[in-house]
């Protein structure tokens, strides 16, 4: 549960780094970022996009972004019991989520090119900001998953 919520709260610093780096990006290459791409073919898919309008999609898009997020961070721990180095580890398990993501399963489902089909900028923002994600879900959910072995507080009355 560490993991999910360490994964769901670290969606927020990595959306805020997207926007930033996304204004950074040249005019051509800032057509709509992953989260929205992939929400959107997903919806042209199975032909419910016509049932939203514009607002509805922006939160959907948002809705699966961290739902995703959250769904990734409790994955973690499956891949390593002990996190010495939480950020170190983090940022690792960011960009392997990444990796397994955006080479993997999202164009083996015909949702999204691979990010070599993309311009080198994205890639690099997308990169960054899953190193962000990463290393702030394993150093939140290892936080919360430590706080119940630390020793009581002691009241300073």
């Amino acid at each position: 549960m560490a993991g999910a919520i360490g994964g769901l709260l670290a969606t927020v610093p990595m959306t805020l780094a997207m926007e930033a780096l996304y204004r950074r990006l040249p005019r051509e290459e800032r057509y709509p970022l992953p989260p929205r791409e992939i929400t959107q073919n997903l919806l042209q898919k199975v032909e419910a996009d016509a049932l939203l309008d514009e607002e509805q999609r922006v939160e959907l898009s948002l809705v699966s972004h961290f739902g995703y997020g959250a769904f990734a961070g409790a994955l973690y721990p499956a891949a390593c019991q002990r996190v010495a180095h939480p950020l170190v580890y983090g940022s690792g398990y960011g960009v392997a989520i990444w990796a397994a993501s955006y080479f993997g399963w999202i164009p083996a489902l015909h949702i999204l090119p691979p990010p070599n089909r993309h311009p080198a900028n994205r890639r690099r923002l997308m990169i960054a900001v899953h190193l962000v994600w990463g290393a702030g879900t394993v150093w939140i959910g290892e936080c919360l998953a430590n706080r119940r072995d630390a020793p009581p507080r002691q009241r300073l009355d």
